[in-house]
């Protein structure tokens, strides 16, 4: 297997609540090197842009205004299996349905206020990294 590169966010929930640290070390934990990392206030035309997939679905205005109200931590990582290791470490979307030490079980609030964003697929990580990462900063 070779090295892989995966998004990642840490949303504004869990930002303002002061998980950030905890949330870095478990990522470095599980293996993970962080290529690139900054701290964004996420405006309203990139989080539509960003979240366009789910434009259609009820819940798109809500998201919206969540990534919006405090600052997210976006990110890229990088390891074998990137893509599913990271998925596997946030845990499930709905955090009550999360396994247990995984990021969501231990810090989301909601199936809403998840804590955390990844890629699903290697192709989404292709699109997700450079909307937030010039080619200059993945070095």
């Amino acid at each position: 297997m070779s090295l892989e590169r995966t998004f990642g966010m840490i949303k504004p929930d869990a930002v303002a609540k002061g998980h950030l640290g905890a949330i870095l070390s478990f990522i470095e934990e599980n293996g993970f090197r962080i290529v690139a990392l900054k701290t964004k206030r996420i405006s309203r035309h990139e989080a539509e842009a960003f979240y366009a997939v789910h434009k259609e679905r009820p819940f798109f205005g809500g998201l919206v205004t969540f990534m919006t109200e405090g600052p997210a931590v976006v990110m890229v990582l990088e390891r074998e299996g990137a893509v599913t290791k990271w998925r596997e470490i946030m845990g499930a979307t709905n955090p009550a349905n999360a396994t247990e030490g995984t990021i969501r079980k231990r810090f989301a609030e909601s199936i809403e206020r998840n804590s955390v964003h990844g890629s699903d697929a290697a192709e989404t990580a292709a699109q997700e990294i450079p909307f937030f990462f010039s080619q200059s900063e993945l070095s």
